[in-house]
């Protein structure tokens, strides 16, 4: 695929065509690996480029004028073909190294029932990735970003300075996440005060994740939304902007951390047809202490970000990107 030179960033349009060459190159690299299915590192690459090309496109709409078939939708259904293979990966990698080699002997030879039907799924969904990447809409998008970015079309906003409009882009975004239902999950209301409710113990959470753990899901995914859109801008602002993706990448991932081990969960519970303390004791206990340990480490962010002080510094962060061109 053939790329345009890149040039001195300094409009809004500048920056939105950058980040999508970038993230077009990095993500068509890995296609030749996908398809033969040569090695999980390249599907995961692959999925992480598809999204953050999903984010460029979207983020930067107002400034790029982009042909029908380089859409949300047309990127996202690549992105989750991409994710549903990569999912099973990391199910298998989760079991094979976090908890297989702390069970007993006799779990151990269990989870051969596991392995055999995540091989078959994993056998099935990858046929359906492998057809994806052959069909039409894969490359007919292909081909539109290639004829893009060779000639790139934009919109009147595309030449304003990128650092007048930034937070007008950001803000919106920020408000989103930190307004989540997910925030307010576990905590009580006292006195108009947001409290974070302390000292549950494991049965408690158990609880609240089987009600709430789509709420979570949610927030974990808007988090992943605000982070891909923050790094896009990284090099536009300074070391408070930085530590606030880090946290939200941290919040993403402690999230991320009990969405799988509800996920592995159920899916086990799928497999043997009955609750896996049933069939893995040791295991079941294993992943209700990863859940109760992540839920301590998603209290303590919980409680800084439904502060006021945090809100209102992440706010103000945005508002001031550094001034200059950038090169």
């Amino acid at each position: 695929m053939k790329l345009a030179t890149q040039h001195t960033v300094k409009t809004l349009g500048d920056y939105a065509y950058q980040a999508i060459q970038k993230h077009v190159k990095k993500t068509f690299k890995w296609e030749k690996s996908v398809k033969k299915d040569e090695d999980p590192e390249a599907l995961h690459q692959m999925r992480v480029g598809m999204r953050r090309l999903r984010t460029a496109v979207t983020r930067f709409g107002l400034a790029v004028d982009l042909p029908k078939s380089i859409s949300d939708k047309n990127i996202g259904k690549i992105a989750r073909r991409l994710g549903n293979l990569r999912d099973l990966d990391v199910l298998k990698e989760s079991l094979e190294n976090n908890y297989k080699p702390n069970l007993p002997r006799k779990e151990q030879e269990s989870l051969h029932t596991a392995f055999t039907a995540l091989a078959k799924q994993r056998e099935d969904v990858l046929s359906s990735v492998q057809k994806t990447l052959k069909d039409e809409s894969y490359k007919s998008l292909k081909e539109a970003l290639d004829k893009w970015l060779d000639k790139p079309n934009y919109q009147p906003f595309a030449s304003v300075i990128i650092q007048q409009v930034l937070p007008d882009l950001l803000l919106p975004e920020v408000s989103k996440f930190l307004l989540h239902p997910g925030w307010l999950i576990g905590t009580q209301l006292v006195e108009s005060d947001v409290k974070v409710q302390k000292n549950w113990k494991p049965e408690d959470i158990e609880k609240q994740l089987a009600k709430e753990g789509e709420n979570l899901h949610s927030l974990r995914k808007e988090a992943k939304r605000i982070r891909y859109q923050m790094e896009l801008f990284t090099d536009l602002y300074g070391e408070s902007y930085a530590a606030y993706i880090t946290e939200v990448k941290n919040i993403q991932e402690i999230l991320g951390t009990m969405q799988d081990s509800a996920v592995l969960t159920d899916w086990l519970a799928n497999v043997f047809k009955s609750e896996i303390q049933t069939e893995l004791p040791t295991l079941a206990t294993l992943l209700t202490e990863n859940r109760y340990q992540s839920w301590q480490q998603w209290q303590l962010l919980q409680e800084r970000y439904l502060k006021a002080e945090t809100r209102h510094s992440f706010h103000l962060t945005i508002l001031h990107p550094l001034s200059g061109v950038i090169n």
